[in-house]
């Protein structure tokens, strides 16, 4: 599936969501309350972009412009007026423009990017997807949740990036690659580091 253009919600986090990955949220901004509600009422989804500039709470941030469109996949009312969400990360996108609402809720018209095609994993990096199925069976749900595909390189090299203790620039430069195996490259080298160090 090619690229297309889409008009949505921006939720700037001091994180970075991959394609495929699930992440849990609780939302307690009025602006976010009101953008939830707006996508389950219409089930549609918002983009998550790292935060360049700013804090998550109060003023608009700055962000990334490369981020992951999601949807939520659970949902549930926490005390204190909060909601709890999952997200589910579906594709990368690249914000073209941008506008901030008066409750500070940012809207951006995006750019689809291409979806990674499924690609086997090389037998170099076998063992690093072994490593990726006994973090994920240490962490259980949901993040142990099908679907999985440890022969795939984009998958395991997304979830390795979300999960590695990397920085959070690193994390999106990883993100912004467009080639799973040189992600996959990238994160082998890093965890061969990570494996010296410990």
């Amino acid at each position: 599936m090619g690229s297309r253009r889409l008009e949505i919600p921006l939720f700037p986090l001091r994180t970075v969501l991959f394609p495929g990955g699930c992440m849990p949220l609780r939302i307690f901004e009025p602006r976010y309350l009101e953008m939830v509600g707006d996508c389950l009422r219409s089930d549609s989804g918002f983009g998550i972009c790292l935060i360049r500039d700013g804090s998550e709470t109060g003023r608009a941030a700055t962000f990334h412009e490369v981020g992951t469109l999601c949807r939520i996949s659970y949902w549930q009312r926490l005390p204190n007026n909060m909601l709890g969400i999952t997200v589910r990360g579906e594709r990368r996108f690249r914000v073209l423009t941008s506008h901030t609402l008066p409750n500070q809720l940012t809207r951006a018209s995006v750019e689809l990017l291409p979806e990674e095609q499924r690609c086997p994993i090389a037998p170099r990096h076998r063992q690093a997807a072994q490593q990726l199925c006994r973090m994920l069976e240490r962490l259980g749900l949901p993040y142990n949740k099908p679907p999985t595909d440890y022969e795939d390189a984009a998958w395991v090299g997304c979830r390795l990036a979300e999960l590695l203790p990397l920085p959070l620039g690193r994390k999106q430069l990883l993100l912004q690659l467009s080639d799973p195996l040189q992600r996959l490259e990238e994160l082998q080298e890093e965890l061969e580091q990570l494996a010296g160090a410990g």
